[in-house]
């Protein structure tokens, strides 16, 4: 760093996005993104606002906001509308943490950034043997809670009535619901924002929308948490959605049942591979996300994801202790799923010989 950085930054560590490497073609497993591109309504009308990009995007992105509410049976004033879920999750460090955060030892790890970028005291819960989280270690806080629901890297969910309890004991405080993941087989809670003033529901287009490198997320809590989080956005950056992404995601969220489709296909391929994954001896965490966490006695994680890596195929490993020996598999295609489960076997087989 140079001299002239900030004191008050010296010591962050920042959050390590997942591998995007440009030296061949891999078959990409490693950033939970789609095997499937946007729908033909998105592309063409991302097209079309080419045309108009001398302009600036509508800083009220009031036809997305429109849109995404009646999707989800809200109203527009419960909307809001980010660069990416990450951008809505940084605006909820910011306004509600005075008392600090809570959320598990393992999950998102932009989690941690976000509190040590804003000297945010914080607590990391550990989750509990199997991975999951108790509940009970979130009730009556004085915290701001976080939790990915679906966890990740994980992918165990929790489901609306645990939420709901989470939410319901703490009356004083906001709980955050990070669903990026919630459409392969979660439970939204985007309903109980109506019943609640204390819950903020954070969403994406990256995942089950196709749109990841488009950076379009949401959030929905009651109209006064919208308010605060509007106050920073329009504080920080109103024109943070851009024209191509605004176009591009109404014209994903008119093809809603393309994208039902593809989260039905990606489900059918997660169960497809963790059935062989079992088969060769790997341990398999419950998933309903668009990923598994994965994990074999005979192969340590880290060699297994280098080991891929030589033969083209992207996994995602993470050095903690609890986390060293698995790894995060994101489900593609089946072809895609075809070619990891070869290499698996190809390099388990070469082990024993």
């Amino acid at each position: 760093m140079s001299r002239f950085f900030s004191r008050n930054f010296a010591a962050l560590t920042p959050y390590t996005p997942g591998e995007q490497p440009q030296d061949k073609q891999y078959v990409k497993l490693n950033t939970n993104e789609s095997p499937f591109p946007p729908s033909a309504k998105a592309q063409q009308a991302a097209a079309e606002a080419a045309a108009s990009l001398q302009l600036y995007p509508d800083p009220t992105c009031r036809a997305i906001r429109e849109k995404l509410a009646a999707l989800y049976g809200l109203t527009a004033d419960e909307v809001v509308v980010t660069n990416g879920s990450d951008e809505v999750l940084n605006f909820a460090f910011m306004a509600f943490c005075d008392n600090g955060a809570i959320f598990p030892d393992i999950t998102y790890g932009f989690y941690r950034v976000f509190a040590d970028l804003y000297r945010i005291p914080c607590e990391e819960i550990p989750l509990k043997a199997d991975f999951s989280i108790d509940i009970a270690d979130y009730k009556g806080r004085k915290e701001t809670v976080f939790i990915a629901n679906p966890n990740a890297p994980t992918g165990i969910p929790l489901t609306v009535a645990e939420i709901e309890e989470i939410v319901t004991s703490n009356p004083d405080r906001v709980v955050v619901v990070d669903e990026a993941y919630v459409d392969f087989g979660g439970e939204s809670c985007a309903s109980l924002v109506k019943k609640y003033d204390n819950l903020l529901v954070t969403g994406t287009f990256s995942k089950s929308r196709s749109m990841a490198g488009a950076r379009l997320g949401f959030g929905f809590a009651c109209p006064a948490l919208i308010a605060d989080l509007e106050t920073l956005r329009y504080s920080t950056n109103p024109y943070n959605i851009n024209r191509l992404t605004m176009a591009a995601g109404l014209g994903q969220l008119a093809d809603e049942e393309e994208t039902r489709r593809n989260c039905q296909a990606i489900m059918e391929n997660r169960e497809y591979t963790v059935a062989e994954l079992k088969k060769i001896g790997f341990s398999v965490l419950p998933s309903a996300a668009n990923f598994v966490f994965a994990a074999n006695p005979h192969i340590g994680g880290k060699e297994l994801y280098l080991r891929l890596k030589e033969k083209g195929i992207l996994v995602r490993h993470f050095d903690k202790p609890r986390l060293k020996e698995y790894n995060r598999i994101t489900i593609g295609s089946r072809e895609q799923m075809e070619a990891l489960l070869t290499a698996v076997k190809e390099i388990l087989e070469d082990d024993f010989q």
